[in-house]
């Protein structure tokens, strides 16, 4: 009975898969209509070789460490913070879980006027206690820390759901006997409840990782990869390349680098939860 239902579903998904790879050995022109123009390996040579393309990936690289590296830093640290209050522990897990509720749009578009070096309240506090005197997001490093920045405040708080829930089924039993045991907290931290959820935080950082690699919509809605290429990363390079430039050909072979990327990144993941006894 599901047999029509997954055809389906490998026709939608396979067709496009395969179109582009088929692209991606093409110049495709939109002149008079779709037509192919086979060139091999060339875009694929490009890809490698194109010194903007690289740029855009190690822009990338340095977006992608940095953002996953302060969530995962911060959600683990409010969770295990969360995991000790026990009076309001659900009013302030609300509060927490609020930037995770907000379009990645509108998240961009409320970091964009915050920075503002005209009326935002950031750009205005920065400046008034001449902490930072330029405008945020037209200064190449400042712009790709606010980004960043932006990035951590909305998903921080979904590092914290998963974490908290990993905490939950940590024996409370357990760590009482510890503590009647006489070892203290940073003891049962480390020997007791980081073992136990340590496979919760690496499947949060697994989940946070592919989302991290294909970012797009608070870059494009802020900066649009500007000022200059600062924070070009590799999704706003992909759709510059086949939308601003309408290089088709060359996009299909950037977009399935992402994929091959994204591809590697969570067989890494895998096989250390396999490793971990927490994956089959």
């Amino acid at each position: 009975m599901l047999l029509p239902a997954l055809v389906l579903l490998a026709v939608l998904s396979l067709f496009p898969f395969v179109y582009i790879i088929f692209m991606s050995f093409n110049t495709v022109s939109l002149i008079g209509g779709i037509s192919f123009e086979w060139t091999g390996m060339e875009n694929w040579t490009r890809l490698f070789t194109d010194s903007v393309v690289l740029g855009s990936w190690a822009r990338s690289a340095i977006y992608f460490i940095a953002t996953v590296g302060i969530e995962m830093v911060l959600g683990v640290g409010i969770a295990l913070l969360l995991n000790e209050i026990i009076a309001g522990r659900y009013a302030a897990l609300s509060l927490i879980l609020m930037p995770m509720f907000v379009a990645p749009v509108i998240v961009g578009l409320l970091g964009r006027f915050l920075t503002d070096s005209t009326y935002g309240l950031y750009a205005y506090f920065l400046n008034a206690t001449g902490l930072y005197t330029q405008d945020i997001l037209g200064t190449p490093g400042s712009a790709l820390l606010a980004v960043i920045l932006m990035d951590v405040w909305e998903w921080t708080p979904l590092i914290t759901l998963i974490v908290l829930a990993g905490l939950s089924s940590v024996p409370v039993s357990v760590l009482e006997a510890a503590n009647i045991d006489g070892a203290n907290y940073w003891q049962r931290l480390r020997h007791m409840v980081w073992p136990s959820i340590a496979g919760v935080v690496i499947v949060a950082l697994l989940i946070r990782s592919m989302d991290a690699i294909r970012y797009f919509d608070i870059i494009f809605v802020t900066t649009n990869g500007g000022p200059g290429n600062a924070t070009k990363i590799i999704p706003i390079r992909l759709y510059e390349t086949a939308f601003r430039f309408f290089d088709l050909g060359y996009a299909a072979a950037i977009g399935l680098g992402m994929l091959a990327f994204s591809i590697i990144v969570a067989n890494l993941f895998m096989r250390i939860l396999k490793n971990r006894g927490l994956a089959k």
